[in-house]
């Protein structure tokens, strides 16, 4: 399978690529620990004009500085004071959009994954939430502001295509504080998972 390249993150449609990024790869190389799995759950945060956006109104800040890099970099920041979550930084530059990873399917590195969380992890098992999804792939703030196209963090293209009766589209979860834009439908999830084991 291909990584996928820079150019793919470029894309100016964030809910596209929120849409699009279900059914791939990601995998990790962390501490020579090899782990892939499949992208079952997005959201979307389309930048400036975003209320649930952590760049909303074109707030730049040591912690937002990332989104306004050009798209196919990591975005890792930490919530609640305890859990890492993962973003891919989309569109050129200065358009700070990023999609949110927030669940997958686990694929390769079973082993690795369990010594990670402490949970007796199966290949092929959904894993729920952001906070779970990248204590499942070895992903901490150390990870922020990686280019997706090195030996750590990366995507892959797995040739598959998920039929749009297979994608489940809603509103984000915990942004009622951004008023309308909490009830965008930004939020996207794989109907289906069976469709990834072997």
């Amino acid at each position: 399978m291909l990584k996928l390249p820079l150019s793919y993150y470029q894309n100016e449609d964030v809910v596209f690529l929120a849409r699009d990024l279900l059914g791939k790869i990601l995998a990790t190389n962390v501490d020579g620990k090899p782990t892939r799995a499949v992208i079952a759950e997005t959201e979307a945060y389309a930048g400036e004009i975003d209320k649930a956006s952590h760049a909303y109104g074109g707030r730049r800040t040591k912690r937002t500085e990332v989104m306004y890099r050009a798209g196919g970099i990591s975005y890792v920041y930490l919530c609640y004071g305890m859990h890492n979550l993962f973003n891919i930084v989309t569109a050129p530059e200065d358009i700070p959009h990023a999609v949110l990873i927030r669940g997958i399917i686990l694929e390769d590195g079973v082993e690795a994954a369990r010594q990670r969380t402490g949970k007796n992890l199966q290949k092929g098992q959904l894993i729920e939430g952001p906070g779970n999804t990248t204590k499942t792939l070895g992903i901490t703030r150390e990870h922020n502001g990686l280019r997706l196209t090195g030996n750590t963090l990366w995507l892959e293209d797995n040739g598959i295509v998920i039929a749009p009766e297979n994608i489940i589209a809603s509103k984000r979860i915990g942004v009622d504080y951004a008023g309308k834009d909490a009830s965008l439908p930004y939020r996207f999830q794989l109907k289906q998972t069976g469709l990834f084991l072997e």
